[in-house]
């Protein structure tokens, strides 16, 4: 989850709001990509999750990228709770699992090198110390009691919350991870149309990542229980949202839905102030019962953009929310997917054409069934197989058309990342389908043997 936002100053008129998400805009040469992923610890002899503290723990780990690998510290509260490097950050997550936020890279080959360097120098401080890490989009076997709650004021505040408004924030925040990608926009109109072939496309990435059919020790009937676990957290932050879809969207839109959203707090001097429920617009007004008479900056503004979880969530760049945690390959492939469809114009317009007729029940269905079946989801006409199929072609065209090369020219392009999603295609199965041929063949049923194949 993010971090503290910051550079802001006091907000003095409401057009502020959407100028902060108008300052995103580049021209195309200076668009990035950022990857971030996110992986369980465990103890490697008892295969349980690790503490915050100890010889086995979290605070291990970062204590060893710090001191090998010259990570600087970040602390709040006198907690060492992340690390930063050369534009990236290592973070928590509430319940443990270890975040990469990689910096703003120009080509995939470079963020795919920057993925293997920390899960490099992860596993030797790892090794060292009896600890594994694995990739899967819902902890497979551990309860919630067996999940720490990290030392950060944000995820206190947000722990106390969940249950208020929806099922599943907790199992959100302890027992799920997800690989991301964060795209860049070059124009109002830009941000507009990658803004719905974001949301539009999702429930494709959804099943193409899905990677969680276990929970509790046992099948639970979905592809992605993460993604049911989106669908049950909290309606006023979360989904699909219709309204991008609508004429007119634009920044403003986005304005007026984000302070439509109930805050968590204000972050002040190092500390979490408890806002839970309560109305941007009113701190606007300097009216917010938890800072009475102040108003907020544009740090705020940012800090409560981060509090938003739909599918596709924009702020002065577009972030791609909606695949499971995963293997390595998949890992590289997330950006390439969504580079693929974004970054070339040709692409990007092809995608739109073949979603743009849709209505929002077809969107909604079509996440509803990447979850539950995968490749396998059928929404009226639509095969989502076949539908795969014709987005990594999309995608595989616009990577060729960008031309980045790699390994010193030797690779002209990017395509090759998406090698892993066109297996999944050719064989009809995702992720979570060869985690289920295993527990129902050769691991007989014995989950625990999912961490000795599958951790990093």
């Amino acid at each position: 989850m993010s971090i503290p936002q910051s550079g802001g100053g006091l907000i003095e008129h409401p057009d502020q709001l959407a100028e902060y998400m108008a300052s995103g805009c580049k021209p195309k040469s200076d668009w990035r990509i950022g990857t971030e992923h996110e992986k369980f610890g465990y103890c490697k002899d008892t295969l349980k999750p690790l503490p915050y503290e100890g010889e086995r723990s979290i605070l291990a780990v970062l204590e060893g990228l710090r001191d090998r690998f010259g990570w600087a510290e970040v602390r709040e509260g006198g907690k060492l709770i992340g690390l930063e490097q050369n534009g990236a950050n290592v973070s928590l997550e509430p319940g443990g699992a270890l975040e990469l936020s990689g910096a703003p890279l120009e080509t995939i080959h470079q963020t795919c090198d920057e993925v293997n360097e920390h899960l490099a120098e992860v596993k030797s401080i790892a090794d060292e110390i009896g600890v594994g890490f694995i990739g899967l989009g819902a902890a497979p076997i551990w309860s919630h009691d067996e999940m720490p709650l990290m030392p950060k004021g944000r995820y206190k505040l947000m722990d106390a919350y969940m249950d208020t408004v929806g099922s599943a924030g907790k199992t959100m925040m302890r027992r799920t991870t997800t690989v991301q990608v964060n795209l860049d926009f070059g124009s109002e109109a830009d941000m507009v149309q990658k803004m719905r072939v974001a949301l539009a496309l999702q429930p494709v990435a959804t099943a193409l990542f899905a990677n969680s059919p276990f929970f509790e020790g046992k099948p639970n009937g979905m592809k992605s229980y993460r993604s049911w676990v989106w669908r049950h957290l909290d309606e006023a932050r979360t989904g699909m949202m219709p309204f991008v879809f609508d004429e007119g969207f634009g920044f403003e839109a986005y304005v007026q839905h984000a302070l439509d959203v109930p805050m968590y707090f204000v972050y002040r001097d190092g500390q979490y102030i408890d806002a839970l429920g309560q109305s941007f617009r009113d701190f606007l007004r300097g009216e917010l019962p938890a800072l009475p008479g102040e108003k907020p900056t544009l740090s705020d503004w940012a800090d409560h953009l981060t509090t938003l979880f739909p599918e596709a969530r924009a702020k002065k760049f577009i972030e791609m929310r909606g695949a499971d945690g995963g293997p390595w390959r998949r890992l590289c492939a997330l950006p390439g997917f969504w580079v693929g469809l974004t970054y070339d114009q040709t692409a990007l317009d092809a995608a739109w054409d073949l979603v743009k007729g849709w209505d929002a029940e077809t969107r909604e269905a079509l996440r509803v069934g990447a979850g539950e079946q995968g490749l396998q989801a059928r929404v009226g006409g639509l095969s989502m197989h076949d539908l795969a199929r014709e987005v990594l072609d999309i995608a595989e065209a616009g990577l060729k058309a960008r031309a980045m090369p790699g390994a010193g020219g030797l690779v002209p392009d990017e395509t090759h990342f998406l090698n892993a999603l066109r297996e999944s295609v050719d064989s009809g199965k995702v992720p979570a389908d060869e985690l289920l041929d295993h527990y129902n063949g050769d691991w007989g049923g014995d989950l625990t043997r999912i961490y000795a194949a599958y951790s990093y």
